[in-house]
């Protein structure tokens, strides 16, 4: 492995939206010998014109920014002149986010919480032309080549549920449908969203696209057909 001192050297640019986590992250790569932090972006759209300004070996990408957010910065940047690779840098870790960050273009995905040498090793990789992964990120990943968790792994009030949340029925009608509360349709979607890897109502409704759990059930747990009100 070479030295510090020779190793070439790599400009990054920093894009997030909360200043403290920004000037920090500038300050642990200003103490690197091989990294230089020529820009420092607050949204998506700085993050961009930086990228075209100064073609920066690596963009460390923050995923929720206003007006602009990382997602659609990525793609903007990959999808331009700029031979940047863009490194996300962000809290979440859900398969959907993953999912569109490496769609949108990103060559790989870290987490906030990693330790400072694994962002610095990171932000290598990405400069090198490989695709740092979280560990969290990249367990999800391989759960997910290997089909991941599946609507079997459901109860079956918990694949009713689903089904009706795929349907965009509210948490009311579900209730009312089911015969059960308001409140314990929370509790199930709750575990459901947990078991399944998803953060709202619109991943989990894509999820269950994806694994079939589709249309609203007619069958109640028994396997009887649930009579309907005239």
């Amino acid at each position: 492995m070479l030295a510090a001192a020779e190793r070439r050297r790599i400009t990054v640019v920093v894009a997030d939206d909360h200043d403290v986590v920004r000037e920090g992250i500038g300050g642990l790569l200003a103490g690197v010998p091989d990294i230089e932090v020529v820009g420092m972006a607050a949204d998506g759209d700085e993050a961009v014109a930086l990228a075209a300004d100064h073609d920066p070996d690596v963009v460390l990408m923050d995923l929720q920014m206003p007006r602009v957010d990382g997602i659609e910065a990525t793609r903007r940047i990959t999808r331009g002149r700029s031979g940047s690779s863009v490194l996300v840098l962000t809290s979440f870790s859900d398969p959907i986010r993953v999912g569109q960050a490496l769609d949108s273009g990103a060559v790989g995905y870290l987490l906030k919480d990693s330790e400072p040498d694994e962002l610095i090793t990171g932000i290598r990789a990405a400069a090198d032309g490989g695709s740092p992964l979280a560990p969290s990120v990249a367990r999800g990943l391989v759960r997910q080549w290997r089909g991941g968790t599946s609507a079997v792994d459901l109860t079956d009030r918990e694949r009713e549920i689903l089904a009706l949340v795929a349907a965009g029925a509210p948490n009311q009608q579900i209730a009312r449908r089911l015969g059960i509360s308001a409140k314990t349709v929370k509790t199930h979607l709750t575990h459901v969203f947990r078991h399944i890897g998803v953060s709202d109502r619109l991943q989990a409704a894509r999820w269950a696209q994806r694994h079939g759990v589709v249309g609203a059930p007619d069958r109640g747990r028994s396997g009887r057909r649930t009579k309907r009100p005239l």
